[in-house]
């Protein structure tokens, strides 16, 4: 893997991302809304993601493999159990679903244009290039995974 394709570490862009949002919300106030138990569903949102992301970490420690994404040199092995099953990037998905409770908290329809930004960084900068050297190292058995597990959900 190209180490100068990951130019922003995975929880580093999340929190930019996330303050980007909080700025575009505070900006264009005119796009506001609000709803009947809104800190609610955002708290559920944004807490399944952390247990999503969570449960991405722990079968990368569970397979004795890292979850640093700077270092995939030391990939151990390939993760496809657990949540590794209904995604490849679960860490990632996690963040995301962060993101979307976030906005939500916020009430500001205009923050979620930050969403598509995320995916979209992250698709390019850290999970081509993570497939790439992923696809040299374990082979066909990494093939045959990305043929059977979405990239996202």
């Amino acid at each position: 893997m190209n180490q100068l394709e990951l130019k922003v570490p995975p929880v580093v862009l999340l929190l930019i991302i996330a303050l980007m949002m909080w700025g575009i919300a505070e900006l264009f106030t005119s796009f506001s809304f609000s709803f009947f138990v809104s800190s609610f569903v955002a708290l559920l949102i944004a807490f399944l993601g952390v247990v999503f992301a969570l449960l991405g970490v722990y079968q990368f420690r569970k397979q004795g493999t890292t979850v640093d994404p700077r270092i995939p040199e030391k990939s151990a092995s390939l993760v496809t159990s657990g949540v590794y099953h209904f995604s490849r990037n679960p860490m990632y998905v996690g963040m995301l679903l962060m993101l979307v409770g976030w906005g939500i908290y916020l009430g500001n329809i205009a923050s979620f244009i930050m969403l598509p930004v995320f995916i979209l960084y992250m698709n390019r900068f850290q999970i081509m290039p993570e497939e790439t050297f992923m696809a040299e190292k374990f082979g066909s058995a990494y093939q045959q995974y990305q043929k059977s597990v979405r990239r996202w959900l």
